[in-house]
């Protein structure tokens, strides 16, 4: 399996493999593109996002800067905003529904790491690396909103209709319907379901 498709699939890769800087060396050249356009040259910013995002659907709007490693992982449906200076560390998919609001200064991480360093870091002469990265998918649901300042862990799914109050950490799942808030991110009570 190349170290690209293990990025998606969530085993362990080299996050320094060449096939993988490849992608991010693609990906940072489209962001700088992206970010020095005119906020109304909307068809080239369109056009950039076409060949950044692995799915791109109608009326999203992504304000400048926008950072992402590899952008292919990328989904977004209809009719979603995101915010300035939100970071997407993509090396899994990261969807995000229909409607959805996305505040400034989000970030989105599929990458993690072995929280204990005796199995993190590692002495392997074959790999650029010497630490052990997985992934893990972010979904987002239809008709949500992320405040500002929220971070989503690798993992997490959070349903349609939630809101994600502003500095929370979403560490876990969160339902549908509901509103979210906290570090770590809790529901702290139920959204109207109609």
């Amino acid at each position: 399996m190349k170290e690209e498709d293990k990025s998606i699939a969530g085993e362990e890769f080299d996050s320094s493999s060449p096939e993988l800087i490849k992608l991010i060396v693609r990906a940072r050249s489209l962001t700088n593109k992206y970010n020095g356009l005119p906020a109304d040259d909307a068809q080239e910013r369109n056009n950039i996002l076409g060949q950044l995002l692995g799915g791109l659907g109608s009326k999203v709007y992504v304000d400048i800067p926008f950072y992402c490693d590899y952008g292919k992982n990328i989904f977004i449906g209809d009719n979603v905003y995101i915010g300035l200076n939100c970071t997407f560390v993509d090396n899994n998919k990261i969807i995000i529904g229909k409607n959805t609001l996305i505040a400034s200064h989000v970030s989105i991480s599929t990458a993690t790491h072995p929280v204990s360093a005796r199995e993190r870091v590692f002495q392997d002469p074959s790999r650029h690396c010497s630490y052990r990265t997985y992934s893990a998918p972010v979904k987002i649901g239809d008709n949500c909103w992320i405040g500002a300042n929220v971070t989503i862990i690798p993992g997490v799914s959070i349903g349609d209709n939630t809101t994600i109050g502003a500095g929370s950490v979403v560490i876990k799942d969160i339902p549908v319907n509901c509103l979210a808030v906290g570090n770590p991110c809790r529901v702290i009570r139920e959204l109207d379901r109609k």
